[in-house]
């Protein structure tokens, strides 16, 4: 969806320099019409995305379960990886990642792997963690687990607690 904002910002762009060089207004509204649909789609990729929506939520999230007032995601057993593979990274919306990146929430890393989990994932099943606060993870080039998806549930709870 990125992919295409991008595009019509280049074309509004693409259209503002013949808006400039031959003084023809058309040229200058087609530039903003491209401005005023690249918006329009990101409005609405934001709406079909935001938080808390039921649809967006039962597309990610196989099982959930409900502990101290706060949604905690249980991954399905088939989503874990075997303990040999890494498991994929979680993809984080950019507006969740300016969340995640003010948050001091402790998450958990091991050794010589590059993921940072929830103290609950099914991954780390009997391995030796390392706690670091989500923000020191995120600096030291560490990504988040796909398994039990750290970001959203941290950005999830920040929202609700905030």
């Amino acid at each position: 969806m990125l992919f295409v904002v991008l595009l019509l910002v280049l074309a509004a762009l693409g259209l503002l320099v013949p808006a400039l060089t031959t003084s023809n207004t058309i040229w200058a509204w087609s530039s903003v019409g491209a401005s005023v649909l690249a918006a329009l789609v990101l409005a609405w990729d934001w709406w079909r995305r935001r938080p808390g929506d039921p649809a967006a939520d039962a597309q990610s999230v196989d099982q959930q379960a409900v502990a101290d007032d706060q949604r905690v995601v249980v991954p399905a057993e088939a989503d874990t990886p075997p303990a040999d593979e890494e498991p994929p990274e979680e993809d984080t919306d950019a507006a969740d990642l300016l969340v995640v990146a003010d948050l001091v929430d402790e998450v958990r890393v091991l050794d010589e792997r590059p993921r940072y989990h929830l103290s609950s994932c099914s991954w780390l099943a009997g391995r030796p963690t390392l706690g670091l606060p989500v923000q020191e993870a995120r600096q030291l080039q560490f990504t988040p687990c796909a398994v039990c998806t750290p970001d959203a549930v941290l950005v999830r709870r920040s929202r609700t607690s905030g």
